[in-house]
């Protein structure tokens, strides 16, 4: 697992982070699904705001989270990739927290258990497994699929801050910012997390036109991304909650392709939106989701984190293992 350790920094005290970005050859990493929509419709739980980490505080929750991953865990574990777990913090962020009436304090003391249950639920893996890693989310500060009021990157950066900073304290080995849709925001998270010397994974979210719903395309938002923020981009990015008829257009050729090492479809294909406004999950196909992550996997050996959101667990993980394997011991 990746840890961190202080160094001065021009006067102030930082985090050296170690880099969670070095690929290591043969190393694959799988992660989770999407653990909102299982926890809401397979079991039956509320969510308030899409806020997971409130489940915390209910017993009966806690005991389907811990089943819910150690089916995660062993689908893993049976296809001999390393684990990449996070998921429970996407709401944890102050003003969805203010929403849900925590207190600063009392939103920091929630991501300590947000991080301290997936160490708990991973540790009998430890010897199953090449590597576990454990993940903060932290995800926009608006609705993800909506325009919202305009953001700059200085209030982006304030606004994330107060997360990364727990996140810090909680020494995870990486965050996962998950459905971003603008460039704003994209830069001042990225330049917090610099900040904080905390490697991060920056996932965009695209629209059927395949295209962010702030209007650039995948390949200016991962561009324009790197540019604003300079020596604060990200460690790499991400495409998440879209399924791949929605973004395959939008992986065009190029030498920016390279920057992208992580994919979470969702698992229908269907409009975000549309599924949003279901009252049941959506499942889509996981043999056809699995081969067409199996192709993609083919043609861009330089992603090695696989993974799911809306709809998928460990069926579609299950699935997308096999499609993985497949495609590297092709390209062997």
């Amino acid at each position: 697992m990746i840890r961190q350790t202080e160094q001065e920094v021009s006067g102030d005290t930082r985090l050296a982070s170690t880099r969670f970005q070095p690929r290591k050859p043969g190393l694959v990493y799988l992660t989770e699904g999407g653990t909102e929509t299982e926890i809401m419709f397979r079991y039956g739980h509320e969510l308030r705001e899409f806020a997971m980490f409130e489940l915390l505080d209910k017993p009966a929750a806690v005991d389907d989270l811990s089943r819910l991953y150690r089916k995660l865990l062993d689908t893993i574990a049976r296809h001999g990739f390393a684990a990449m777990i996070a998921g429970f913090d996407y709401r944890a962020s102050p003003d969805w927290g203010a929403k849900l009436g925590y207190s600063r304090q009392g939103l920091a003391e929630m991501q300590h258990r947000c991080i301290d249950f997936l160490r708990e639920v991973a540790a009998p893996y430890q010897n199953d497994l090449p590597d576990i890693a454990i993940c903060g989310c932290v995800g926009p500060r608006g609705d993800a699929y909506a325009i919202n009021r305009d953001i700059t990157a200085e209030e982006a950066e304030e606004y994330h801050s107060v997360q990364l900073e727990t996140l810090r304290e909680c020494n995870v080995d990486m965050v996962w910012g998950a459905t971003f849709n603008n460039v704003p925001e994209a830069v001042g998270l990225s330049r917090a997390a610099a900040r904080f010397g905390l490697p991060l994974n920056l996932h965009f979210t695209l629209t059927g036109e395949h295209r962010l719903h702030s209007g650039p395309s995948l390949r200016e938002a991962i561009e324009a991304t790197d540019t604003l923020a300079g020596e604060a981009r990200p460690d790499s990015y991400g495409i998440n909650c879209s399924h791949p008829v929605e973004f395959l257009p939008a992986l065009e050729p190029g030498s920016w392709i390279s920057r992208i090492r992580a994919l979470r479809p969702n698992a229908a294909k269907m409009d975000k939106i549309a599924l949003c406004k279901l009252n049941h999950i959506e499942e889509g196909d996981p043999e056809e989701l699995g081969a067409m992550l199996g192709k993609l996997a083919q043609h861009h050996p330089q992603i090695d984190i696989w993974g799911g959101c809306c709809g998928t667990w460990e069926r579609h993980i299950d699935a997308i293992a096999r499609g993985v394997v497949a495609a590297r011991a092709m390209s062997v």
